[in-house]
């Protein structure tokens, strides 16, 4: 894990971003006369680094923010992958670290979805709300495992990560960290993580995070997503679903406008924001 000391500069707007360098620490701005700013901390999806958040970052300056850089991805892409709790743990460290009160707002993407509730299981005092999206838990079909299986032997190909990031509905220079960072990952640490998503994602002890939870997935991603609702709904009874028109997986990068007035709702009054629509 990169230290807050070495990773607290906040990258400036139109700023190079790096694949394997980017901050993980972004300070605040509280108003006058108003209390210490909350904090947003985002978890990254499995296929990118934390550097995929910078439109969030660049968006809730009134926020004290953590992107992490998940175990393997990143700038820990030389590490091995330890598991989901592991990883979860990792996650709630941080949190420990740097925030001194209160609850943090846990914003998760596919892999990151699925690490915001292992740490919401494992560390419920540490979360006041959850926004996930794109993050299936109820297993997948031999069918998807069969597949997943063959991009394994892909993941090395530039190719293959510009071929996903342009089904990602990616441009400019988000394609080019994609494939800059993709090219990185390890087949061995990507075939754990398949092994453990592909057998279901849900944590034990879900039920003992008794805050909100805002589950989503794009209209345009695979239906394994909205399959595993139900499941998530079971352990999560307060959760609420629902899909996000027109997006595909990585939404936050291809919609970044929508995605921030979507999340600020949410985190602000837990509203719902008007484009959600019921599955």
């Amino acid at each position: 894990m990169t230290s807050s000391k070495d990773s607290a500069a906040k990258p400036a707007q139109g700023a190079v971003r790096d694949a394997t360098d980017y901050p993980e620490v972004h300070p605040g701005r509280a108003a006058a006369g108003q209390r210490q700013a909350q904090t947003l901390v985002f978890l990254h999806g499995g296929n990118v680094g934390n550097w995929s958040w910078d439109p969030q970052v660049l968006a809730f300056g009134d926020f004290n923010i953590l992107t992490l850089h998940l175990p393997a991805f990143g700038a820990r892409f030389e590490e091995t992958w330890d598991g989901l709790e592991s990883a979860a743990d990792d996650v709630a460290a941080l949190i420990a670290d740097e925030v001194s009160e209160g609850g943090v707002h846990l914003v998760g993407i596919s892999l990151g979805g699925v690490i915001a509730l292992h740490v919401a299981a494992r560390h419920p005092e540490l979360v006041e709300s959850m926004l996930i999206t794109g993050t299936p838990v109820a297993g997948a079909s031999a069918g998807a495992r069969a597949v997943h299986r063959m991009q394994l032997k892909l993941i090395g190909s530039e190719w293959y990560w510009r071929f996903q990031a342009g089904a990602y509905g990616m441009v400019d220079d988000e394609r080019e960290l994609f494939t800059e960072h993709g090219v990185k990952l390890k087949a061995q640490n990507m075939r754990a993580i398949m092994d453990e998503l592909d057998s279901g994602g849900l944590p034990e002890h879900l039920e003992s995070y008794q805050g909100p939870l805002l589950a989503l997935v794009g209209a345009k991603e695979p239906k394994l997503v909205q399959k595993s609702f139900a499941a998530l709904r079971d352990r999560v009874p307060q959760a609420i679903t629902r899909a996000v028109p027109g997006m595909h997986h990585q939404w936050n990068i291809e919609n970044p406008i929508l995605f921030n007035s979507v999340l600020r709702r949410w985190i602000t009054d837990g509203g719902i924001h008007q484009v959600l629509v019921e599955l």
